[in-house]
């Protein structure tokens, strides 16, 4: 391995302004789940949707997803169709619930939940005698997915759509954020995302109705009384208020840090665009506006003189440069293997071929400068 630093492929950058709110909450004794900064922040957020939306923050995205299930009325022995190619906290919750995942591949436009296989899943699976009791779409590396096509489908069938937008904080269709195009929304707050807040999520909500019952279930479900009185099994998710200071710093660079992701993923468009069999992941028309929280790449070793993904992995690794498989679809994992899958082989084959580049807004332009002499000395042999 190289020994020059480490290239992550996707590091949180702070702004500067994070100390000073967590340094209040502190001096405040405010250091505990809930608080004024949870507060604050879930209003940044809604402010920044502009649309009549209400956002909890909670513990996490997987969280998140579990309790948009829970307010979705996802029960024991119901069926939730979700998309394959997706990491294992979109598909985890539903196991969870005691429910049946059953797992659609993607299309090759957006990488998302196919249509058509959808509606497949959807037929088949009433055939069997069971309506899917909901619909968990991704949207995958910050891509928003075929929003209109997908929301058509479920409203033929009248199936609520849960949109995990844990990747797409600050993409768009049409102008409007993801996010709010669900049932329901989920975000995400990790490390590696578009902001963070070290650890964290948050779900989506139409009305403050639903609001007011996911907090209810992320405070264990503490009833309305004097005493400690529970008549709902309830979870210990709320969002730290100090983690939400965090939060609350790292809001004022949310634009910014978008355009620098956006950035690097025209930094490698420009790059690749000279190999032939090598082609940049980006949106399907101006209707799509991408935060690239992830630049992918897809390698097509016939074009591409033999080169594959695996052998620019390994070369990248070898230079100290973070790179990744694309996520394995989560009907081939183990733990979901022996679930129904509708659609043919799109999510397989991109797993197969494609890799996610170093993509952090923190990458700077000699990160830049040393990523493309790595990347020029591993692809001269194969294409001289």
């Amino acid at each position: 391995m190289g020994t020059n630093p480490r290239i992550y492929l996707s590091l949180g950058q702070c702004s500067g302004s994070e100390l000073q709110f967590v340094q209040d909450a502190i001096n405040n004794n405010w250091v505990t789940s809930g608080g004024p900064d949870v507060n604050a922040f879930e209003i940044a957020l809604q402010h920044f949707f502009k649309l009549p939306i209400f956002v909890t923050g909670l513990s996490s995205g997987t969280a998140a997803i579990h309790l948009g299930l829970i307010l979705l009325g996802v029960q024991t022995g119901d069926v939730v169709l979700c998309q394959s190619m997706t990491f294992s906290a979109s598909a985890n919750p539903i196991l969870y619930q005691g429910a049946t995942p059953v797992f659609i591949d993607s299309e090759i436009q957006t990488w998302n939940l196919c249509p058509i296989a959808l509606e497949q899943a959807i037929v088949s699976e009433m055939g069997k005698g069971k309506k899917p009791k909901a619909i968990i779409a991704v949207h995958l590396y910050g891509v928003p997915y075929q929003i209109e096509a997908v929301r058509a489908v479920a409203d033929a069938y009248q199936i609520p759509i849960l949109e995990d937008s844990a990747e797409a904080l600050g993409s768009a269709y049409k102008g409007q954020k993801c996010g709010t195009f669900g049932d329901i929304g989920v975000l995400s707050f990790n490390g590696n995302k578009i902001i963070t807040t070290s650890g964290g999520g948050a779900i989506v909500t139409p009305t403050a109705a639903l609001k007011q019952k996911a907090v209810f279930y992320a405070t264990q479900s503490r009833d309305d009384a004097p005493h400690y009185q529970h008549s709902a099994i309830g979870y210990n998710y709320r969002m730290s208020n100090i983690c939400a200071g965090i939060g609350r710093g790292q809001m004022e660079v949310l634009e910014a840090h978008v355009a620098k992701r956006r950035a690097m993923h025209d930094f490698y468009a420009d790059f690749f665009q000279n190999y032939k069999g090598i082609s940049v992941f980006t949106v399907p028309n101006e209707d799509y506006f991408a935060n690239y929280w992830l630049s992918a790449i897809v390698v097509d070793p016939l074009l591409a003189n033999g080169l594959t993904r695996e052998t620019l992995r390994l070369a990248l690794e070898a230079e100290n440069i973070e790179s990744r498989p694309l996520w394995k679809p989560m009907h081939l994992q183990p733990i979901f293997e022996k679930y129904p899958y509708y659609g043919g082989s799109v999510s397989e084959t991109l797993f197969d071929t494609g890799l996610c580049m170093p993509s952090g807004s923190n990458l700077s332009d000699a990160d830049r400068e040393r990523i493309t002499k790595v990347l020029t000395a591993i692809l001269e042999p194969f294409y001289n």
